[in-house]
Parts: structure tokens; sequence; C-alpha cells
């Protein structure tokens, strides 16, 4: 591998504007098509297998007209303290307010509170129900304004008038937050570099595999049912790795350019070494965004693998687009100083000196690196998965007055209905099976009221409604979800009528318990396939049995620090969680793969560095040393840059982008300054040789790859003789 990238890189330096020129046709095109092409995209979520998705298809096919799985709003009303909405002139303002509510377009019938009994015993609280034809996501703005304008009569009249539901949910939108984490890169790699050009590299390749990755998803759109986040997390992935990717090939080649002084043989040899390094390390966060797949969830499955290409694309800019531009600024990818002669060493660098500490002190490095992590996953221990509701919501909105107030009115609820639908087709009496339904639910314990069933056009097909006692995202109503489910099997029983249950609660307990079933799984195949790669580059057991159980180091404290600030509400201040709850259902996953792609990337920059030095010659422990040296600078700046630029995602809009970004940033923090940084290196200078140990036979079966690029250190196998200078 490391002769072809060494081609490689020669022809793109060489060859500098055409590559340039393809790259531009390519996000030229990628513009043209996502311009001409592009699609709706959604933010629903579909968990095929599960008992609430098969009653939701049921319906749809059934009782379309009960449009479960559309947009939905929630107007609430309150009188005054010690006002009553049942008397005049309350009435008549609610009632006015109902009749533009009835004139929204795309909604269907609304029924006033008077008509539905949903006004509270005392008379202060009442709501109607919206119903839309679509769902909420793809209502426009002109629709959700034309939502919030119908309280106007109400609140003339004196009455607080908030709309709640997920019809006023809009699509997650980027913000400036997210280019101070650019900016942030900017400087660092100034700082890093001290040089324009070669901090300005990075950053202009990033962007254009960006551009790319997400032009290419919006074009997708058209032809695929992709989620609304879905080109949030391939742009936060593509530019974090983007510019690791640059910034360590960029690093190399500056190295290359003092040795040899040739601008084409340091381009090849920089991406012979470094871009071998690339690849393996791109191919690793690959694996673990199209290992979504495998959970069986069609959004998050699109979701990794749109993420996925991106990175394809940060792999090969950085591979052809990279050495093209360094082939552009010559020398001025140098310092200053360097450009005139190589700077002399005059100081032991900071990444020596950690590197001989935590070798000398190996012991007692590792003893406080584990009981500090240890410490950081204790509240890991209480995650409560979920998924976000009005009842999250910042106080001053008015999803969450609304919230607030059928709570107060009505109990909490009523904020999380279940929906129970019964199929008592082949039955005698279909309506009697149906209200024996609704009274073995109402007797079970935490409910608190049922409906009287509501028939289909087709006669054996009913729905009720069940209200819990407690919130929505309250154990007590997971409880009673399953609790409803086991008196449904001696229902089933005793009148052959099918019983399903579903709505946005159970759907929400049954995604959970989708996500923590595939968990495993998802973990064996992603471990498993990164374990083999891993091997085959480091050609040893240990080094990446080590580089695993590190991660599952990290993952463990960055679980414990989500819970910390997004659950419990520590530092909350500090992160904008205006309400603390439940961990968002999709966050372990998509942690665990986003996260264990990036930890090997560092894995692979910096042990790398340690082998080619081993494969050279140099003994086990100076090797942890010379190679820390050469790739600590490295990767401190790649993982400054990436906290960077995944901390600007803290202050998103929503709910899931503002979590993954927390939980990327912490887990990357924790991972390469206290797992890579110091638990790696004093672990290999415990192990010794045996950390470079494999088996003979298992030697003879693994192909090299040469990512050391110890073959490009023979002058007999060079394929062509050094050209003409930069």
């Amino acid at each position: 591998m490391a002769t072809f990238l060494y081609r490689l890189g020669r022809f793109s330096y060489r060859r500098r504007w055409l590559v340039l020129a393809i790259w531009l046709v390519v996000l030229a095109g990628a513009g043209v098509g996502a311009a001409t092409l592009a699609g709706q995209t959604g933010n629903t979520v579909g968990i095929p297998g599960t008992e609430s998705q098969e009653a939701i298809d049921h319906l749809k096919e059934t009782f379309p007209e009960a449009g479960l799985g559309n947009g939905r709003a929630l107007v609430v009303f309150a009188a005054p303290e010690g006002g009553d909405l049942r008397a005049e002139p309350a009435k008549s303002a609610v009632m006015a307010t109902v009749g533009q509510l009835n004139d929204l377009p795309k909604a269907g019938p609304v029924a006033d509170p008077y008509t539905m009994g949903s006004v509270s015993p005392d008379g202060r609280y009442a709501y109607a129900q919206v119903g839309y034809d679509v769902q909420g996501f793809a209502l426009e703005e002109t629709d959700r304004d034309a939502l919030k304008a119908v309280g106007a009569p109400a609140r003339d009249a004196g009455l607080t008038v908030e709309i709640g539901g997920d019809a006023l949910m809009g699509m997650p939108q980027t913000g400036i937050t997210e280019v101070i984490g650019v900016g942030v890169a900017a400087v660092v790699m100034l700082i890093t570099f001290g040089s324009l050009a070669a901090a300005g590299m990075p950053l202009l390749t990033a962007l254009i595999g960006v551009g790319v990755g997400v032009l290419g998803i919006t074009t997708a759109s058209g032809f695929l049912d992709l989620d609304s986040n879905t080109s949030i997390l391939a742009m936060m992935l593509g530019l974090a790795v983007g510019i690791d990717y640059a910034l360590f090939i960029v690093s190399r080649f500056r190295h290359e350019l003092r040795v040899r002084g040739d601008g084409p043989e340091a381009a090849g040899h920089a991406v012979g070494t470094a871009g071998s390094a690339v690849v393996f390390a791109g191919l690793t966060v690959i694996i673990a965004l199209a290992g979504l797949t495998v959970i069986g969830i069609p959004m998050l499955g699109a979701m990794g693998l749109a993420a996925a290409a991106t990175v394809a694309i940060a792999v090969l800019v950085a591979l052809t687009l990279l050495p093209a531009l360094l082939g552009l600024a010559g020398r001025k990818v140098l310092g200053r100083r360097d450009r005139v002669t190589p700077a002399a060493v005059t100081r032991v660098p900071m990444g020596e000196k950690w590197a001989r500490f935590t070798v000398r002190f190996r012991v007692p490095v590792l003893i406080v690196a584990l009981l500090g992590l240890g410490a950081l996953a204790v509240p890991a221990a209480d995650l409560r998965l979920g998924l976000p509701d009005d009842g999250m919501a910042a106080s001053d909105t008015t999803q969450r007055k609304a919230y607030d107030m059928i709570a107060a009115g009505f109990g909490p609820g009523v904020n999380g209905p279940l929906t129970v639908v019964v199929d008592a087709e082949g039955s005698a009496d279909p309506m009697a099976t149906a209200k024996r339904v609704g009274t073995d639910v109402d007797a079970v314990d935490g409910t608190l009221f049922v409906s009287p069933p509501t028939p289909a056009p087709d006669g054996h097909t009913f729905l009720l409604t069940v209200i819990p006692a407690s919130a929505p995202t309250a154990e007590e109503t997971t409880d009673l979800v399953h609790a409803i489910r086991d008196v449904r099997d001696g229902i089933e029983d005793a009148t052959g009528a099918q019983v399903t249950l579903t709505g946005l609660t159970a759907m929400n307990i049954d995604l959970s318990q989708k996500m923590s079933d595939a968990l495993i799984p998802y973990l064996a195949i992603v471990v498993g396939l990164a374990f083999l790669l891993l091997m085959l580059v480091f050609r040893s057991v240990l080094v990446p049995l080590k580089a695993t159980l590190g991660f599952l180091l990290s993952v463990a404290a960055t679980f414990g620090a989500v819970v910390a600030v997004f659950q419990w509400g520590w530092l909350d201040f500090l992160f904008g969680v205006e309400e603390t709850g439940p961990i968002m259902s999709l966050l372990p996953i998509l942690l665990i793969g986003i996260l264990f792609g990036l930890a090997m990337d560092y894995q692979v920059f910096l042990v790398t560095r340690m082998r080619e030095d081993y494969v050279h010659g140099a003994a086990p422990r100076d090797a942890v040393v010379t190679g820390f040296r050469h790739g600590a600078r490295v990767v401190v700046a790649a993982a400054v840059i990436m906290i960077s630029v995944f901390g600007g995602f803290i202050f998103a809009d929503q709910d899931l982008i503002r979590s993954i970004g927390f939980a990327l940033a912490f887990g990357v923090l924790v991972d390469a300054f206290v797992v890579r940084m110091t638990i790696v290196p004093a672990l290999m200078a415990l192990l010794g040789k045996a950390a470079w140990w494999l088996p003979r036979w298992l030697d003879r079966i693994l192909p090299n790859v040469d990512v050391e690029g110890e073959k490009l250190a023979k002058p007999a196998e060079r394929r062509e003789t050094v050209g003409a200078g930069v």
C-alpha cells in the first residue's frame, strides 16, 4: 500500500492543476445535483419489527382517518386565577379560536373543548387538538405561523394561550456556533505550523470534502428517505476527520521536505506513510458508521451510510487534492525560518518530556488514569433512555408552557397518551370485544382514563385512548406499557381479537428497547472488524486489544459525563441545558459508532509512528518515546480541533445534535489525552517487546500492508527517479 500511495502522492503533486480541476468539477457537479434533484427530508423515526410500528402500519391501511403518525398540535387555554372557561365571555373567545383552527390549511376538523370534554374539572384549563394531513416536519413555516396566530381572539379576551405538539417542530438548522469551531481549528493549525499556507490547507480540503459529501446527500434525498439530521451529522464528522487527516499528512510533508528538500519526493513519502495511516484510520470510522445498518432502523442506517460516504470522500481528498495543493504552495508550507535553513532543535519537545515521564512512571500513571476514568463512569449506571418531548423544551417556549398547563389541569399523562388498537375481525360482537379490552386496560395500575372505543370504517377495528397517571418519560409510564401488553395476552386468548399498543410514548419505549437489544451485536460486529483491521496494520495482537479496551474506558467515562450533564443537570448553565431528562435513545449507538472510529484515528496516528521506529531498529521503549515525540504535536492539535468542531454543536437547537456534540467533544477529550496520550505510552512501555507479539502462523497469513513505509526506504524499489525540486 505504501508504494501505491507514494506514487499517488507524487502524481498529485506533479499534476496539481489537473487534480485540482477534477475536484472542482466534482464539487460543481454535486452542487448542480443538489440544486435540481433534492427532495424532502424528515425527522420521523420508523421502528420496523416493533409492536408500535406494526400497529401504525396496520392503521394506515384500515383507519387512515385516525391520522396516527401525522403532525399534531395542542392549543391550550387557561383562564386567569379564579376564572372559568365555561362562562362567558371566555367561552366565546375559545370558540372563536377553534373556528380559526378549522380554517388552517392542511389541518383536519377540530372539535371544541366543550364537545370533546377537554375542560379541566375546575374550568380553568381547556385544550383543542389539531390533527394535520401531513407529518409535522412536512409543514411549512407559513403553516406554523398561522397556527401560532390563532390564539389572538382568546388572548384579547384575557386568556393565556399556548401551543404544543410536533407541528411546531421545524428542521434542524446550523448556526454561528458551528462556525466558531472551524475558527478555533484555524487558530490551532496556525500555532501548530507557524505558516498560513500550511494552516489553511486542512481547512480548505475539509470544506471541499464536506461540500461534496453534503451536496451529495442533498441530491440523494430526492431518491431516498433521509432524516433531516443526516446532513448535519455528515458535516460534523466530515469537518472533524477531514481536518485531522490533512493535518497528519501536511505535518509529515513538512518533515519530509526538510529532510529531502525535494517537493515530489516529500509528497510521495508523506502520502505513502502518513497517508497509509489515514486510509486505515478512515476505514475504522467507515466500518463503525456503516455498522449502524445492523440496528434495523432505516433512518439510523441511512445516517450512518451517508456519514461514512462523507468520511470516504475526506480520505480521497486528503490523498489526492491535498498533495496537489502542497504542490501549489511549495516551500510556503514551512515556517519562515525553515524556508531559509532547517531550524535547529534547541529544546526537548513537550511531547517527548511527557512520553519519558509516562514511560518512567508507567505503573503510577496507569493507576491514576484508570481510577480517574472509573470515577467519571460512575453516573453511567443511572443512564435512562428516551426521546425528548415538550416537557424537556426550554421554559420560555410555548411548547413547554403548553405542556405545563396540560399537566396542571389534567395530569401529566395527558401529554403522552397511549393508543390501543383492537382488531376484532371474526368476533361475534366486535364492539363488545373492544369494550372488554377497555375495561381490562382500565383496571391496570397506572391507568388514569380509557376512552370509549372508536370504530374504523371496516367495522371491526377500534381505537382506544389510554391516559397514564404519570408523565410520558417517567419510569411508571414504561411499567404501564409493559403491564398493558401483559394483560393483552390474556385478552387475545379469551376473545380471539388482536390487540396492539402504539402512540408516541409506546414508540419511544420500543425504540429504547430496540437500541438496548442491538447494542451487543453492534459492538461485536464493529469492534471485531476493527480489531482485525488494526491487527493487520500493527501486526500485533496486544496493540489492537489494548486499543479496544481503551475505547471502552472512553465510552464509559463519556456516558457518565452525558448523564451528569443532561440527566442530572450538573453544569447545565455552562452547556445551555435548560431542562434535564432521559438521554436520547439514539445517542448511545451513535456515540459508540462515531467515537470508536475517531478513537482509532488517534491510535493509528500515534502508534504507527511508534511501530515505524520499532521496525527500523529502535528498542521498544525508545520507539514509544521517539514515536510519541513525532506524533504527539499533531495528535494534540487534531484533538483540540475535533473538540472545537464538535463543541460548536453543543449549542445547536436540536436536543439530539446538542447531546451528540457534547458527547463527542468530551469523548475525544478523554480518549485523546487520557487514553491515547497517557495510558497507551505507559502500557506500551510496560509491555515492551511483547506489545508487538504476533503468532508465527498468523504472521504468515496476514498480508503485509507496509503502513510504516518500510519499502519506501529501499532505493531498489523506487519506481522513478527524483524529479525536479520545488
